[in-house]
């Protein structure tokens, strides 16, 4: 799944087609639990989970895999030029650093070329409206154009989630200047099957805003 409207990979097939994927190498960013890895693998391809949170990874191995998992800094990835052919993030890696264009070209120099980079990311204009599911969340509350990050902070004063604001256009430039081509931008519309609540997530805000933005990059 791309996002919480549910865009399933085996429909959307941004990666490419499902049976094309066998003995594809792919690194998944930001991999969390290793969801996507998990799949990647179903479908016969070569995956690499990797996350910079130790804990997320544990659950990884938990939950089970034959696949490596690698704890490390998305920024500063412990690869070889050219390992891979794909490269996938569903909400991960991307939105937690203050400028992604070091995981972009980190991301560039380990694919190779004619290979592909997938993200989704939260869309950009839902930072402008409170995270809110309800009718109060439909109305704009800050600026699209303020970039100042969304902090939590524990008793201590410590920050323990930082997530970062780039518009569109900000994403854009990010993808090129790091050297890819877009292929594509996607804006999953929520679908009628999809009644859950979840947080700031709704059938209510997903008929009338776009939630969630995924590129499609290629490596020339």
């Amino acid at each position: 799944m791309w996002g919480p409207e549910g865009l399933d990979e085996v429909e959307a097939e941004l990666l490419g087609p499902p049976e094309e994927l066998k003995g594809r190498d792919v690194l998944e960013l930001g991999a969390g639990a290793a969801q996507c890895s998990r799949w990647l693998a179903a479908q016969g391809a070569r995956p690499v989970a990797l996350d910079i949170s130790h804990r997320q990874l544990q659950h990884a191995l938990r939950i089970g895999g034959a696949f490596p998992l690698v704890c490390a800094d998305a920024g500063a990835l412990p690869f070889a030029d050219g390992s891979f052919d794909l490269a996938c993030s569903a909400y991960g890696a991307l939105p937690f650093v203050a400028d992604p264009r070091l995981v972009l070209r980190e991301v560039h120099r380990v694919l190779r070329p004619g290979g592909r980079l997938v993200f989704s990311v939260t869309h950009p204009i839902r930072w402008a409206f409170p995270d809110e599911p309800g009718p109060e969340g439909l109305s704009v509350s800050g600026s699209y154009f303020d970039r100042t990050p969304y902090v939590e902070q524990d008793d201590a004063g410590r920050a323990v989630y930082v997530e970062h604001h780039r518009t569109l256009g900000d994403r854009v430039r990010d993808v090129v200047s790091s050297g890819f081509r877009l292929v594509d931008l996607v804006e999953p519309e929520w679908p009628a099957w999809n009644t859950t609540e979840w947080g700031g997530w709704s059938p209510l805000r997903g008929g009338l805003i776009p939630g969630t933005a995924v590129f499609v990059c290629e490596r020339d």
